[in-house]
């Protein structure tokens, strides 16, 4: 049989070398659960290299993603939960808001701007997109966005230079529109997911402060 020859103890490392190398092991873990892991996966950006690195968007998505289903996973609950006697209320209730939604779009567009960019896009069943305006902190943009087709779920949004906020969110929304206050500079706009079982279009039309429109599909 052949025997392995046996190694010197002075080929073998030291206590002082393992420790070294375990603590550079942890560092680099560390580096990346901060720069890469944390703003992919959660949206947390501690460093703001997520941010440069377009990782804060992918978790933004993921987060959005995950409150979607917890939310659809709820309204089935409820639903299968629910009285058959109950189901005219609510439809009247959700027909009655749908007409107050869209008078209140009518009126805060009323008179509308002068808008400077004008973008539409089809999202087909379980697509999202995000379209967002490079900003600074304080500038005022005027919005208004219009589904065809159908409904959308939407995130209004803003990340940036290490910072990150939820301006406002609804579900199976046709429209809206306002001014958008960015609250520190940065990029500030939506994300639009169709759950419906058809194509839809939306229509953004957009104008004041803001430098650039981007889109992240």
């Amino acid at each position: 049989m052949y025997n392995s020859p046996k190694p010197n103890l002075e080929d073998l490392p030291s206590s002082a070398q393992l420790l070294r190398s375990t603590g550079i092991a942890i560092a680099a873990a560390a580096v990346i659960l901060v720069t890469v892991v944390l703003p992919a996966e959660y949206n947390v950006d501690p460093t703001g290299v997520g941010g440069v690195l377009g990782l804060t968007e992918m978790g933004e998505i993921k987060a959005q993603l995950a409150e979607e289903a917890e939310a659809d996973r709820l309204m089935l609950e409820q639903d299968a939960a629910q009285p058959q006697s109950s189901l005219v209320p609510n439809v009247l209730d959700a027909v009655f808001g749908l007409l107050v939604g869209t008078a209140h779009a009518q009126e805060v567009t009323t008179p509308s701007p002068a808008w400077t960019d004008e973008i539409t896009f089809t999202l087909e069943p379980g697509q999202g997109t995000e379209i967002k305006l490079v900003m600074q902190e304080g500038g005022v943009a005027q919005y208004d966005w219009a589904v065809t087709g159908g409904v959308v779920n939407y995130d209004t949004h803003g990340d940036g230079g290490g910072n990150s906020t939820s301006y406002e969110k609804g579900r199976a929304v046709e429209t809206d529109a306002g001014d958008l206050t960015a609250a520190f500079t940065g990029n500030h706009g939506w994300f639009w997911r169709n759950r419906g079982e058809a194509p839809v279009s939306v229509t953004l039309r957009v104008a004041g402060a803001y430098s650039e429109v981007k889109r992240f599909d």
